[in-house]
């Protein structure tokens, strides 16, 4: 059995038995924002954990793709933790958030992860806020494909060509989210497995530094990505062929609304790993994975 590269997020309802059980993971993931306060319990508990496991820090509020530049505030507060936790990887969303309603108008925060259009202008400004995090940092970033419910006009570059441009240009890597690729694939109409699985293709597999599997909820003629359930069967067979192109890629089980036991994240994350021990000895295949 080869050692766990597999990790879960860990949430607040699981703070204590988490710490008293300390069951074998390879990290455990936490949103970075719930740990800008300056001490206080939430620190206080992040340091125990930080002291059993590896740490990978993970936002939400960075918004990478706004043309009105990043809170200067919030990169600092990041730039904080980070030193303080020494963290295994450091990520945040291909998305924006903030944007006057006018020009000249102060800058408001929409407190969601609003797509970018996959454009150059985009690509550019993309560019420019991830260096700027990544020379606060001192660090590489890894930024997140997007569970998307509109696309753009101008879109004019793949998803996945954006991503690749993107992390050449700034040397930043991808979290590439298999979930968001069925969730998007779902709501587009198309083959769910070999829609995910042709993105999986198209990324440099250089770039990929972390992977993560949730579930979705079908909410009549929407899937939302609710990370409320455990992986649905799409995404494990996306998983198996992103394994079998990209090689083994530390992975994390995301749950984040209607948290239920403990176990029952382990019991996913343990799932991931028998996935990755399956695909050790397969040789990478260039056809997607039938649905």
């Amino acid at each position: 059995m080869s050692a766990p590269i597999v990790g879960i997020g860990w949430r607040q309802p699981h703070y204590a038995e988490l710490l008293e059980r300390r069951p074998a993971l390879a990290f455990i993931e936490v949103h970075s924002e719930n740990f800008f306060a300056e001490g206080g319990a939430a620190l206080a508990v992040l340091a125990e954990g930080r002291a059993a496991y590896p740490v990978s820090l993970h936002g939400v509020g960075l918004s990478l793709g706004s043309a009105c530049g990043l809170d200067a505030w919030h990169l600092e507060q990041l730039a904080r933790l980070v030193e303080r936790v020494e963290p295994v990887r450091v990520s945040d969303h291909a998305s924006f958030a903030r944007a006057p309603l006018r020009p000249g108008q102060p800058v408001l925060h929409g407190n969601d992860l609003l797509p970018v259009a996959f454009t150059p202008g985009s690509l550019a400004i993309m560019a420019a806020n991830v260096q700027r995090v990544q020379d606060r940092l001192r660090r590489p970033l890894l930024v997140e494909n997007l569970s998307a419910y509109l696309g753009w006009a101008d879109d004019s570059l793949a998803e996945a060509d954006f991503f690749n441009q993107l992390a050449g240009r700034t040397g930043c890597g991808l979290l590439l989210d298999v979930n968001n690729l069925v969730v998007n694939a779902l709501n587009a109409g198309q083959p769910p497995v070999e829609a995910a699985c042709a993105f999986i293709e198209a990324i440099d597999p250089a770039i990929v530094g972390e992977i993560h599997l949730a579930g979705y909820a079908e909410l009549g003629d929407i899937v939302i990505d609710d990370h409320g359930s455990r992986v649905h069967p799409p995404v494990w067979q996306a998983y198996a062929h992103a394994l079998r192109r990209l090689g083994s890629v530390p992975t994390l089980i995301e749950w984040d609304t209607a948290l239920p036991a403990l176990d029952v994240l382990l019991d996913e994350a343990a799932r991931a790993q028998r996935c990755i021990e399956r695909a050790i000895d397969v040789q990478p295949v260039a056809e997607p994975v039938p649905a």
